[in-house]
């Protein structure tokens, strides 16, 4: 399992633009289409909703991939 902590900027970063941050897609159209999938999951339940708010203290997986988001 790959382990990512990602330093929150503001209040909060759209799910779509976390996986483009982080590297796991090339573009925030991109990380709508894999959300959209059924793919990713904040805090162990499954998430559909693209621009979702993600804060700091949650945690969202990808397959094997684990990113802890913190507050900056």
């Amino acid at each position: 399992m790959q382990k990512i902590n990602f330093s929150l900027q503001g209040e909060f970063v759209e799910l779509n633009q976390l996986l483009k941050l982080v590297g796991l897609c090339d573009s925030g159209g991109a990380g709508k289409v894999i959300v959209a999938s059924g793919a990713v999951s904040v805090d162990g339940q499954q998430e559909l909703r693209k621009t979702a708010k993600i804060r700091a203290g949650q945690i969202v997986s990808l397959g094997d991939v684990r990113i802890h988001v913190t507050a900056s």
